[in-house]
Order: C-alpha cells, then sequence, then structure tokens
C-alpha cells in the first residue's frame, strides 16, 4: 500500500509516499479500514520535527484521525463489518501506524459510524479536535448555562468546534480571531462576540464585555504569551484549561495563584501514549455521541483545505503557520 512515511527528523521534506507493507489486524477487537482521508494535526508536524512519541517499530507513519470504508474485522468485533463507513482515532504517534495510508488498523472501540451527511474528508479531520474541544469543556472546564466562556482561535481546528460545544451548552462565548472573515464565521458557528487580537487587547476588551469581572471560563489553543495573558482575563475561582505546556517557569503563575484559578492541561493522545483503557472507550463514545449532531446540523466541521498524499508536505506548511480556519485534509484514496 502508499503510505507518507517519516523518513527522518526534520522539515516537510522529511515525509515521503512509499510502498509499505499493508498492515494487519493486531488484536480481536481490531479493524482494518481503507483510509479515505485523514487529518493534519499540529502533533504531526511536533512529531515530524522532533520523532515519534512512542519510538517502537518502522516505519513511522503518522496521522492520529481519518475516516474510511471497513475491509474486516478481528474476531471480537461486534459493532462494525466489512462495509461500514467510521471515522476514528488511531495510532499515528508511534506505536501504531497512523492514518497517512491506504490502510489502517484501529481499534474499534475508538471509531464510529461516519455521519451521513459528512464527505470522508470532513468526517476524517473531526475526531481529535473535537475530542479534545468536548473534553476541554465538558470533563475539564465544566461548561454549563449562563457562564461567560473565552476561546482562543475561535476560528481554528479545535477553537471552532469549542464554540459549538459551548454555545450548545447555552454559554456567552466570547472568541478570539485574526481577521473579519474569521469572525464571522465564529460568530456564525454560535459566538455572542469576537475580538480582533491583532487590533485590541483581548484581556482590556474581555474585561470591559464583562464590566471587570472577567470570564469563568478559558481555553487557550495558543499557549505561549497568549496563556499568560489569559490569567489576568478571568474571574478569580475561575478556571483556564490549556492544550499547550506552559514555559514560563513558576513566576509566570504568579496571576494564577493571586486569583485561585483552577489550571487544567488536556491532551488527547495521553490514552493512546499511557494506554489508558477506559478513557480510550470514552473518547469512542464521545466519537459515537456526536454522530447525531453532525446529521441534525447543529454540529458542523469547517475544512479549509485538502491535500493529496503527493502534497502532504504543503499540507505541514500550512499547519505550522497556525494561522488557518477549521481543519485540514489529506485525501488519501478515491
Amino acid at each position: 500500500m502508499k503510505a507518507v512515511v517519516l523518513a527522518g527528523t526534520g522539515g516537510p521534506e522529511r515525509l515521503e509516499v512509499r510502498e509499505v507493507d499493508l498492515p494487519v489486524l493486531e488484536g480481536d477487537r481490531d479493524l482494518l479500514v481503507r483510509v479515505k482521508a485523514a487529518g493534519v494535526n499540529p502533533i504531526d508536524a511536533k512529531q515530524r520535527k522532533a520523532g515519534p512519541l512512542i519510538q517502537e517499530r518502522a516505519p513511522v507513519i503518522l496521522g492520529c484521525d481519518g475516516a474510511g470504508v471497513v475491509e474486516s474485522v478481528g474476531a471480537a468485533v461486534t459493532c462494525f463489518r466489512r462495509g461500514d463507513e467510521v471515522y476514528f482515532l488511531s495510532g499515528g504517534i508511534g506505536g501504531r501506524p497512523g492514518t497517512y495510508a491506504e490502510f489502517a488498523v484501529v481499534d474499534e472501540r475508538l471509531a464510529a459510524s461516519k455521519p451521513k451527511n459528512l464527505r470522508f474528508a470532513e468526517a476524517a479531520v473531526a475526531p481529535l479536535a473535537l475530542v479534545t474541544a468536548w473534553e476541554s469543556l465538558e470533563r475539564c472546564g465544566g461548561v454549563r448555562a449562563g457562564q461567560t466562556v473565552l476561546i482562543h482561535g475561535g476560528a481554528g481546528g479545535v477553537g471552532h468546534l469549542a464554540v459549538q460545544l459551548a454555545a450548545q451548552k447555552g454559554a456567552r462565548v466570547l472568541a478570539t480571531v485574526g481577521n473579519p472573515v474569521k469572525a464571522a464565521l465564529t460568530k456564525k458557528l454560535g459566538a455572542a462576540e469576537t475580538i480582533c487580537y491583532k487590533e485590541r487587547d483581548f484581556v482590556q476588551e474581555v474585561l470591559e464585555r464583562t464590566a471587570g469581572r472577567g470570564v469563568d471560563l478559558a481555553l487557550d489553543t495558543v499557549g505561549g504569551e497568549t496563556f499568560l495573558k489569559t490569567l489576568s482575563s478571568v474571574r478569580p475561582y475561575g478556571r483556564v484549561v490549556t492544550l499547550l505546556l506552559p514555559e514560563c517557569g513558576p513566576a509566570g503563575f504568579r496571576e494564577a495563584r493571586v486569583r485561585n484559578l483552577d489550571l487544567c492541561f488536556v491532551w488527547m493522545l495521553a490514552p493512546q501514549f499511557l494506554g489508558l483503557t477506559k478513557e480510550l472507550e470514552r473518547q469512542g463514545r464521545i466519537l459515537r455521541e456526536c454522530v447525531q449532531r453532525f446529521e441534525d446540523g447543529s454540529l458542523r466541521v469547517v475544512v479549509s483545505k485538502e491535500f493529496g498524499l503527493e502534497d502532504v508536505a504543503e499540507a505541514h506548511r500550512l499547519i505550522e503557520t497556525g494561522s488557518g480556519t477549521g481543519k485540514i485534509a489529506l485525501i488519501v484514496s478515491d
């Protein structure tokens, strides 16, 4: 089969399309899926530069989510059969080959029926970002009706899904965006208000729009200086959820301590990395629960760009800019 192989750490040019062996079912609950499309995520680019998180096998094939058609099933599989269309989380961090390939082996617990109204490209890019947004807001953030929530990168991969989930819970969503086009999209998805961070200081804007109180919950998808500034935009005893590892040192957390903030870290690959079976099952349940939301139109996923396997380097160059709208899809097969 054709697959994008990581030939070595470095720039996008280190990604090579090669012929590799077809993967085989390793467990009784595994599915062999003919991959139609895969999601391109920031973690893919990070591993390309630094190496896979789990150094267990070669060749290394990146890609943590995708969508396709079930080709065969393990002896204990009960939810799927050959020919079923699915979207899923699987592999991509070194322990098991990822989704940048014509076939992938997927644990059935991390798969769900593909929403009928989504193209394969749309379904493929949803899983990792969707689970991240869900866990950030629901499990870690405890979002609820009546709260005011700040979401950074409201038009981004995780952000545009988080905006919808928070708004559906009845929260008032403030979202940072980079330009008017992104502001319009974010409002269409459910944000009550947008803040163009390139034109105005978002902390000042948040405080003005909350009568000096600050937001109840903030979701940081950016990191760095944005994370530190976010601490000043959250009310005392509020909560900050971040997807990035702060690099500020102890002094940087002073504002969080003064305000008695709850700080939560979210990394949705932890269950794969640490082998947490119950958490893997939870992620699968989130995908299954959201199928109906996609099909009834209450949840949508935005694909801004689609690339073929041969153009995977360009997809990585784009994801590394961090300025895109929605998600990037890699089209693997017709």
